[in-house]
């Protein structure tokens, strides 16, 4: 089963401590093969809308900074509750701020 756990922005600044443990984390969740990419997103991003056969383009930002998806970990895991124990880990590094964790379906 494969997960995508997003993060908004607005949280607290990561100090070098906070730094580091992910950095931990990060390496004890790929070397367990769970981790399968993460990283870091643009918060402005481009919108595309489709409606009636025509597409719209349309440059950021849409939502204030602290509502914008600004990272993500895709990982592989066992079951829904092995998921979220790990975002639950994620979360007690990273302190305050919010995000999600949604079931990606699909080829592999």
């Amino acid at each position: 089963m494969r997960f995508l756990m997003t993060t908004k922005g607005g949280g607290q600044a990561p100090d070098e401590a906070m730094y580091a443990e992910m950095g931990k984390f990060v390496e004890e969740m790929t070397k367990a093969g769970v981790l399968l990419a993460t990283g870091g997103l643009d918060p402005v991003g481009t919108r595309f809308t489709s409606s009636g056969g025509e597409v719209t383009v349309t440059d950021g930002p849409f939502t204030e900074a602290r509502e914008a998806i600004v990272s993500f970990a895709l990982i592989e895991v066992r079951s829904k509750e092995e998921a979220i124990e790990i975002t639950r880990r994620f979360w007690k590094i990273a302190g305050d701020g919010v995000g999600g964790m949604q079931q990606v379906y699909g080829p592999e």
